[in-house]
């Protein structure tokens, strides 16, 4: 070997057996590496091997023991024979898929090695991460992810987990292990979102690994942190999807990435919302990623189903997208997602409108009327007219957008305004007289565009003959039942008068003959005959039972009666002796009052009126009512006692109630026969 002396500038061999430092000039060791890098004018750095990023104390630790493990395996050797490369190259890969196997298969289940997993020497471990790295919180999350990852070895499961609960496999770990990982966790809260980080890449890796490590450690770790901060999984979801897009052609690596992600929104539904829509919409149409898409959708909106807490999340840019892929046949999802999609579909327009649709509802319009053609599938039609129509109904300023879209959109709103046509009598009436305002406008602008003439001369006239029949409809004479109703009763009595008079009797009349004829007579007496047997019967079971009965609640309740009479006119005498007394202090007090609080003078006498207001209610109104019911209460006294003859009998009582009866009964014959010859004076007149 040659090398370049520094002094002399020439070329010097090197024999085998000469020391390295023979040559230096009488320099120590190493004298002319040190010399070489300083003609070089390089600055000299001690090479250490490069720490991989995912690797931690913990992990250098067990790649030691490893090796050594390996090394007592080898076994010892056989007889010399020659060696193949092939054999070698073979041998190497049975040797490390025996180890990965042997790695991989420690447990047949998680919940084994959980069981399985010493809480205190995880403690012991985390303790003494602490106490050599006191400044360096992430290394104490590494390790922590580390040590579980290593010690949980389980058969690896799909990415999703879909076959499990949504907190697995964080629910299968113990309380005393939550509250170790929930304490580290605390210590390094500034670390918590680039452990997320380390936690997801570092299962990405393990994924290109064939086989690579179960990843229980890195997801029970991702579930604890987002439990509790799941605002860290949505600080930069761009850098997220971008990394989503980048292993696009990786299905594994995609659906873990949005498992990881989602775990936010079943602690939060406003972090889960925002997930999905930055993360899950915009990859809905890839075959392989759509179904866990639309079944974490349909997971979160389960758990959370107080909706009031995503008010706000979804607007249109993000709504319309998930209309089409509602609606829209042939697109990129299966029947059945698309189906299931449907069905979440009301729950997400009722997030979309959110707490205020009356002043939001607007701004979907627009869109709402963009997609209603005449083409467009029935299904999706009937959803966007009702929407259009629950915009037009709700918020006020719909109308107006309308009027703005109207001349582009002749197709689209023809199709409304015969919606609106065959649902008017369903609107609400306040909507009414917007609508008819807005109709108006159109009925103008449809002639307008007709005159000047154009391509959409068939979607212009649908538009005016839509127009003219809501106007019609708004403005449309409507029967008024009620009055017609009394107008055919009063006619029907005016006729059956005058058929009675003008031939004398009901039986020589045309309605009695008619009546005789038809059978309806015949069944008409024998029904008024077996009434008034029921009616003789009942008088009779009247007289005999009523007077015994009367009698005796007579004598039972008569002693109550007169105290309680008594007791009711000691109380009304109180109340109209004090009454006038009270008022007159009411209104001193409420003129005192006015005057304390320096109340202006429009309100000093709006009291002193309502005092003087409430003395002449109780003088000119309340005491002489007061008095005539007295006095009426007295005079039918006095008139049972002058009937009776001075003893008030239940034989006396039923003859007045009788005459009563009777007089009433005279004075309605009265009031009927003269409200008929009226009626006929103004038929006859007519």
């Amino acid at each position: 070997m040659a090398a370049k002396t520094a002094g002399g500038g020439r070329w010097e061999v090197v024999k085998k057996g000469r020391r390295p430092g023979a040559g230096g000039g009488g320099r120590g060791g190493g004298g002319d590496r040190r010399a070489l890098g300083e003609a070089n004018g390089v600055w000299k750095y001690e090479l250490t091997p490069p720490i991989q990023t995912t690797s931690t104390l913990y992990e250098l630790g067990f790649e030691r023991i490893m090796k050594k493990q390996n090394k007592e395996q080898v076994p010892p050797p056989a007889a010399v024979e020659p060696k193949k490369p092939g054999n070698k190259k073979q041998t190497k890969k049975e040797a490390t898929l025996t180890n990965q196997n042997q790695k991989h298969s420690r447990f047949r289940s998680l919940e084994e090695a959980l069981k399985a997993l010493d809480v205190a020497a995880l403690q012991k471990e985390l303790d003494k991460s602490q106490s050599v790295f006191s400044g360096n919180p992430s290394v104490w999350l590494k390790d922590l992810a580390s040590y579980l990852n290593y010690k949980l070895q389980a058969p690896l499961s799909e990415p999703t987990l879909s076959q499990h609960t949504h907190d697995y496999p964080y629910s299968l770990v113990s309380r005393e292990l939550r509250g170790t990982i929930r304490g580290l966790l605390a210590k390094a809260v500034g670390s918590l979102e680039l452990f997320f980080d380390h936690c997801l890449f570092t299962m990405l890796q393990e994924l290109d690994k064939t086989p690579g490590e179960s990843l229980h450690g890195y997801r029970i770790c991702i579930q604890a942190i987002l439990q509790d901060k799941p605002k860290i999984a949505t600080m930069n979801l761009g850098k997220f999807l971008e990394l989503l897009r980048s292993h696009q052609n990786r299905p594994a690596k995609c659906l873990t990435i949005m498992w990881a992600l989602g775990q936010a929104g079943f602690a939060s539904l406003t972090e889960g919302l925002k997930v999905w829509l930055g993360i899950m919409l915009p990859v809905l149409g890839i075959k392989s990623l759509s179904p866990f898409a639309i079944a974490y959708l349909d997971r979160l909106l389960l758990m959370h189903p107080n909706l009031t807490k995503g008010f706000g999340m979804i607007g249109p840019k993000d709504f319309f997208p998930l209309l089409d892929f509602a609606y829209m046949p042939n697109n990129s999802l299966t029947p059945s997602l698309q189906e299931q999609l449907c069905q979440l579909y009301p729950r997400l327009k009722v997030l979309a409108f959110g707490a205020k649709p009356e002043s939001t509802l607007h701004t979907y319009f627009p869109s709402f009327l963009s997609r209603a053609t005449p083409s467009c599938p029935s299904e999706m039609k009937k959803e966007l007219l009702s929407s259009l129509t629950e915009c037009l109904t709700v918020d006020p300023l719909s109308a107006s957008v309308w009027r703005q879209l109207y001349p582009k959109h002749l197709s689209q709103s023809s199709l409304l305004l015969e919606h609106l046509l065959r649902s008017w009598e369903r609107l609400p009436k306040k909507t009414w007289k917007p609508l008819q305002e807005t109709i108006q406008s159109f009925k103008l602008t449809n002639q307008e565009l007709l005159r000047k003439g154009s391509c959409n001369d068939q979607d212009v006239a649908t538009c005016d003959k839509a127009c003219k029949g809501l106007l019609q409809q708004a403005w449309g004479y409507r029967l008024p039942w009620t009055q017609l109703f009394l107008l055919m009763l009063i006619f029907a009595i005016g006729f059956l008068c005058h058929d009675f008079r003008s031939h004398s009797s009901f039986q020589a009349s045309l309605s009695g003959r008619l009546l005789q004829s038809s059978g309806f007579l015949p069944a008409g007496r024998q029904a008024c005959a077996k009434l008034y047997s029921y009616s003789l019967q009942g008088y009779s079971w009247l007289v005999e039972t009523l007077p015994a009965w009367g009698s005796h609640l007579l004598t039972v309740v008569r002693p109550s009666l007169q105290l309680a009479w008594a007791h009711l006119s000691a109380t009304v005498s109180f109340l109209s002796a004090h009454c006038a007394s009270h008022l007159a202090s009411l209104r001193d007090s409420l003129t005192s009052l006015s005057q304390r609080l320096q109340l202006p003078d429009a309100m000093n006498q709006l009291l002193c009126s309502l005092g003087e207001l409430l003395l002449l209610l109780y003088q000119n109104v309340l005491l002489p009512l007061w008095y005539m019911l007295l006095e009426a209460l007295a005079r039918a006294q006095q008139h049972c006692h002058e009937a009776c003859r001075g003893e008030v009998t239940w034989n006396c009582m039923k003859t007045q109630f009788s005459e009563a009866a009777h007089w009433t009964w005279l004075c309605l014959q009265d009031i009927t026969v003269a409200f008929l010859d009226w009626a006929l004076a103004m038929i006859s007149q007519q």
